[in-house]
């Protein structure tokens, strides 16, 4: 099996995708500085066009998603003021079988969110 990390944004205060969503995947050294990956948007079903890692790419460590909701959230004319309740949300978690499937969802409203290690 190979594995691979993939994600998905779900707007549950429309109950629909978040289309637009900047994600940016970093690592987080063992110094504890961080170096980015990839970045990429979300497409019409919330999703990316392809695995954040996968292959040889998927490597044991710390990795943080960021997820920039706020710009999101702005651009649909949700939140109008230059400073929102969410901005940026960064979910730390760590991938300790290279082989597996890790999925990070992120389900977001104007006011939280929430996450788990889906399938």
């Amino acid at each position: 099996m190979t594995g691979k990390l993939t994600t998905h944004v779900l707007d549950i205060s429309i109950g629909k995708p978040a289309v637009g969503v900047l994600v940016e995947l970093v690592r987080v050294g063992p110094d504890k500085k961080i170096k980015t990956i990839q970045t990429d948007y979300t497409n019409e079903d919330g999703r990316l066009n392809h695995p954040l890692l996968e292959g040889d790419t998927m490597k044991k460590g710390i990795y943080e998603l960021h997820f920039y909701v706020g710009d999101y959230y702005r651009s649909r004319g949700t939140f109008t003021e230059d400073l929102s309740f969410l901005d940026c949300v960064p979910v730390r978690f760590g991938i300790s079988e290279p082989g597996s499937h890790y999925h990070v969802p992120l389900l977001i409203s104007p006011g939280g969110y929430s996450t788990y290690r889906g399938s």
